[in-house]
């Protein structure tokens, strides 16, 4: 997979009293765009119920370079930027780009799985771990030392 985006129109409950796309609206599509790349990596939310595992995250970031407003189109993209041999830790970023094909602003996600029996992290099991690792990487991307 080369890419993997979606793109949205910013709707009146996007913007916020400045007239510019409210601060965690950025973190909701970020959110939409990374459970739709799960979904079409096959780790759709019925796969990682039955396998009694999902997402958690740690750490939101989001950094501004431009004003998006209402009824703009917008195009999030989602990479892998880093992550553990096992998968049991990674961070993605989301770019948000404008109509001009500039980047507005990004969002990055840090995280891991979780065991939802034991409530404990966990590696990502076997049957997901191609798919995390094909899907698409920044330039920069790394793997994480494992912890010992």
């Amino acid at each position: 997979m080369k890419e993997f985006s979606r793109t949205f129109n910013i709707r009146w409950a996007d913007v916020d009293v400045n007239r510019h796309m409210r601060h965690s609206a950025y973190n909701d599509y970020a959110a939409h765009v990374r459970i739709q790349l799960l979904k079409e990596i096959g780790m759709d939310i019925d796969t990682l119920a039955g396998l009694n595992f999902g997402p958690v995250l740690f750490r939101e970031e989001t950094v501004f370079f431009r004003e998006i407003g209402m009824n703009e189109d917008i195009k999030v993209n989602v990479k892998l930027k880093s992550a553990r041999n096992d998968g049991s830790r990674w961070s993605f970023v989301h770019e948000f780009i404008n109509n001009e094909g500039k980047v507005a602003a990004t969002v990055t996600v840090d995280g891991a799985w979780i065991d939802l029996k034991k409530r404990k992290l966990t590696a990502l099991p076997d049957e997901c771990r191609e798919s995390m690792f094909n899907i698409p990487r920044t330039d920069d991307f790394a793997f994480e030392p494992d912890k010992t």
